[in-house]
């Protein structure tokens, strides 16, 4: 995709409220110092600047296809976005507090265009159940909990793959966790009909915390 950039830079300083903007330290390349830029979340345009007076972002990372994970740095508080291929960079940044870090973890791995669909397409599911009298149904998340790989939780912008067809499985594995329970309604703080979709998705994903927790233990029994 070829991308303008006198278009960008208007994108990137215009008066639109940003989806979140900070400093970060950006690692410049392999075995490289840490600079303190200026970052402007929009959409899923990641621009960096050389300071928050800057009227001309240095670069900007389209967040398509990449992870957002926690690594281990020389800086605190740090994290990675990776994109998929054997020459595709890695972006390595580093916010200045963990409240700051876990704002923009979170922002990035819904940045992308991939996600914003799944999230639309719950909200036609929502809407659809209610127009058909059965009342709100609790929000299905693509992924409840990030994995984990080598201790760091991973969270992906890619859109999941569609189920394979139902083929038996090579090799049987353990058993997947429950499922969370269906409500209609009511929930911890009044009706679901009144309750944004933050909220709803803050109560759900307690309990889908509490039965991971509960599988979990239940598979490190003998």
């Amino acid at each position: 995709m070829k991308l303008n950039e006198r278009s960008l830079a208007f994108y990137a300083t215009c008066d639109a409220p940003a989806d979140n903007a900070g400093f970060l330290y950006k690692k410049g390349g392999r075995h490289a110092a840490y600079h303190r830029r200026w970052f402007v979340l929009r959409g899923n345009m990641l621009f960096y600047f050389e300071d928050a007076a800057s009227r001309e972002p240095v670069g900007v990372i389209i967040l398509e296809g990449c992870t957002v994970e926690l690594v281990e740095a020389a800086e605190e508080f740090a994290f990675a976005v990776r994109f998929a291929g054997a020459r595709a960079r890695t972006y390595v940044l580093a916010a200045e507090s963990q409240a700051a870090m876990e704002g923009w973890v979170k922002a990035l791995s819904r940045a992308s265009f991939g996600y914003l669909r799944l999230v639309v397409r719950e909200l036609e599911q929502q809407l659809a159940a209610v127009r058909a009298g059965g009342g709100p149904v609790p929000p299905r998340r693509p992924r409840a909990l990030p994995p984990k790989e080598n201790g760091c939780a991973v969270w992906s912008a890619e859109t999941p793959a569609a189920p394979a067809s139902a083929a038996p499985s090579p090799r049987p594995g353990p058993e997947p966790p429950p499922l969370p329970p269906r409500r209609r309604a009511s929930a911890p703080n009044g009706p679901l009909d009144s309750a944004s979709f933050a909220q709803l998705h803050e109560w759900y994903g307690q309990e889908v915390r509490a039965l991971r927790s509960q599988w979990l233990r239940s598979q490190a029994q003998p």
